[in-house]
């Protein structure tokens, strides 16, 4: 068996972590990217708005979304699609913060998922001047890609780790953890 893992990315509507309004996953089994999935979606109440940073950011805009299902659709789906694998993110305070202060919004209560990080990967994997989700991923080159779009985003942030696994001669999302001296979280404490 080889790394397994869900890549996520999430853009928001606001700077609030309860505003995600897009996701984007890519599944990874046996070391081969397998499935992804995108999705759009009206972000939990109150904090439904856009401000106008986030939108010059990832360009989803108010009328993008109108006809989008809410976040409360959308996050069984989302559950449903990481078949319990661990998660990774670039900077995944960040990503796993929105999984968490947008399933509070909503009153649901997440099931025991563990993740972790491409961004303290990549600062044990490569000499970089920036270790930014874009640089990165120029860096193992992987360039053709739309910064801040949550699939495009979560593919990257696969090749990096699949890419760091390489590097660091390992098969397993474990052994990778240990060759990076770092540790799988658990998203619910």
């Amino acid at each position: 068996m080889g790394l397994e893992f869900v890549a996520i990315d999430f853009e928001t509507a606001n700077g609030s972590p309860a505003s995600p309004c897009a996701v984007g996953l890519v599944r990874v089994r046996d070391g081969q990217i397998q499935e992804s999935l995108a999705m759009l979606f009206r972000p939990p109440y109150p904090n439904n708005w856009f401000h106008e940073g986030n939108i010059q950011v990832h360009g989803i805009r108010p009328e993008d979304i109108v006809d989008s299902p809410d976040w409360e659709e959308i996050l069984p789906e989302l559950l449903l699609f990481t078949e319990g694998l661990p998660l990774v993110a670039h900077n995944a305070s960040f990503d796993m913060g929105v999984l968490r202060a947008s399933a509070e919004a909503v009153g649901f209560d997440l099931p025991q998922l563990n993740y972790f990080c491409s961004l303290s990967i990549a600062r044990r994997t490569y000499a970089l001047e920036s270790y930014r989700l874009n640089a990165v991923a120029y860096a193992i080159g992987h360039e053709e890609f739309k910064h801040h779009d949550a699939l495009a985003d979560s593919d990257a942030c696969a090749r990096i780790i699949l890419h760091a696994a390489n590097r660091h001669d390992v098969e397993t999302v474990e052994d990778l953890l240990t060759a990076t001296k770092q540790q799988l979280k658990p998203l619910v404490v």
